[in-house]
């Protein structure tokens, strides 16, 4: 019997958007009896947690056209450890954005590069739309259409894992 597999999702949210968005990747993933699923905050995740996954996914708000510093903070602590270590494995991104996302992407994407990780396609970049100060800073609700996109990645990450694709 082949050995379970192992999707880490490491996400960090300051308005809630993201930590939902995680958790719908993370239901998504868990559908799938032959892999486990560990959502963690970037704060308690590190190169341990990274070396453990088969398969990974990122998710971070965009602020100021960047991942979170929590999320870099992540990726700070665990780069130099893992390099080298984690080539061919495949991850995705979802990034929480108030108009854009891009950059963040683009970030993730960057750092992915560095590791020799292999995506698994374009970056998941739910917009808010959140515009002024008041908006930015408030509780985001993510619609179940946005959800359902999260839910559908986490979904096909574990099939890959499952199946030996990735």
């Amino acid at each position: 019997m082949n050995q379970r597999k192992t999707l880490v999702i490491v996400y960090h949210s300051m308005t809630d958007g993201t930590r939902q968005m995680a958790e719908a990747a993370r239901e998504g993933a868990a559908s799938d009896a032959a892999v486990a699923v560990r959502l963690l905050h970037a704060a308690q995740a590190g190169p341990a947690d990274v070396l453990a996954a088969d398969g990974l996914i990122f998710a971070t708000p965009e602020n100021l056209a960047a991942i979170s510093g929590q999320l870099k903070d992540f990726f700070d602590r665990s780069y130099y450890a893992v390099l080298d270590h984690v080539n061919g494995r495949p991850y995705a991104s979802l990034v929480c954005a108030g108009s854009d996302g891009h950059s963040a992407a683009r970030q993730i994407e960057r750092i992915a590069t560095g590791w020799r990780l292999r995506s698994i396609g374009d970056p998941l970049i739910v917009c808010t739309h959140a515009q002024t100060p008041e908006a930015i800073l408030a509780v985001k609700h993510i619609g179940d259409e946005d959800l359902l996109r999260c839910r559908t990645l986490g979904e096909a990450m574990a099939a890959g894992l499952a199946l030996g694709v990735f």
